[in-house]
């Protein structure tokens, strides 16, 4: 039997745990040279970069709809902290500095969280739709990436209305895993986020056009069967292209996707590998 870490000991190493990496990120910030972004605009930038909507109320597996209601909470009151939010030359964004800690006492209802592969509850549990949407906009920009986490490995729940190539999601836990890009550009950018009844909302805009253009795109997706488990394949890529003469300037792979499926499979259409082919 392989032994347990500290934090799988019980509910209270499990809380030293998590204040001891909420310290960790906090020292860690303090010395740091980066600049955050602070700065708010209810003023609007004047060029539109790209806009998303996800939709809030999702069939998630077997998970309860009140999750999904709750969800919608956390949503409304985590989304004006971000509303407005400017990222200018130099700057990087952080998700959690500009949310902070998802509590009861603010409000926030117990959502869908996923922890070792598996859908639970916690209270604020839903937040990671908000990074998804972000991230999936930040993609189509020339910003950069600095810390994005995965759920890795597992395909959770069936795909319902997918709009964005799986594997493109994001794992955030307040504050020690976090959604950050820096602006290493000479144009300043600016997120609008927002909820209506039906969906998540968000739009990256900017001070100036930019000159290219992102797609991103799956190639090769597929389920297979190895050893009686199904995992889900594929690969992401981001192809970038010149505005002016629609030449592609660069393709990069972003994500390989081999993720063990954890929900029934009788209706995918599974091919049969063995070892060799793998």
């Amino acid at each position: 039997m392989a032994r347990k870490l500290f934090c799988e000991i019980s509910p209270l190493t499990y809380k030293i745990s998590m204040a001891k990496c909420r310290t960790v990120r906090r020292v860690k910030d303090l010395f740091s040279r980066q600049h955050f972004s602070k700065r708010k605009s209810k003023e609007k930038l004047s060029v539109v970069i790209y806009k998303h909507n996800s939709l809030i109320r999702r069939k998630l597996g077997n998970t309860q709809p009140e999750l999904q209601e709750n969800k919608a909470v956390n949503l409304a009151i985590s989304t004006p902290k971000i509303n407005g939010i400017l990222i200018r030359p130099g700057e990087t964004f952080s998700f959690w500095r500009l949310v902070g800690s998802a509590t009861a006492s603010k409000g926030y209802k117990e959502g869908v969280t996923i922890s070792n592969a598996q859908s639970k509850s916690g209270i604020g549990g839903g937040m990671c739709q908000f990074t998804n949407l972000i991230h999936w906009m930040v993609l189509h920009t020339p910003l950069t990436i600095t810390e994005h986490h995965h759920h890795d490995g597992f395909d959770l729940f069936p795909d319902f209305n997918r709009q964005v190539p799986f594997g493109t999601g994001t794992s955030i836990v307040y504050n020690y895993l976090d959604y950050r890009f820096k602006n290493e550009t000479d144009v300043t950018f600016q997120l609008i986020t927002y909820v209506t009844d039906t969906h998540l909302c968000g739009e990256l805009r900017a001070s100036d056009a930019l000159s290219v253009k992102y797609h991103i795109q799956t190639e090769d997706e597929h389920f297979v069967r190895l050893d009686n488990t199904v995992y889900r394949r594929g690969q992401v890529y981001r192809t970038c292209i010149d505005k002016a003469t629609g030449k592609q300037l660069s393709r990069e792979l972003i994500r390989d996707n081999n993720a063990k499926v954890m929900y029934n499979t009788d209706h995918l259409n599974v091919k049969e590998v063995t070892e060799t082919q793998n």
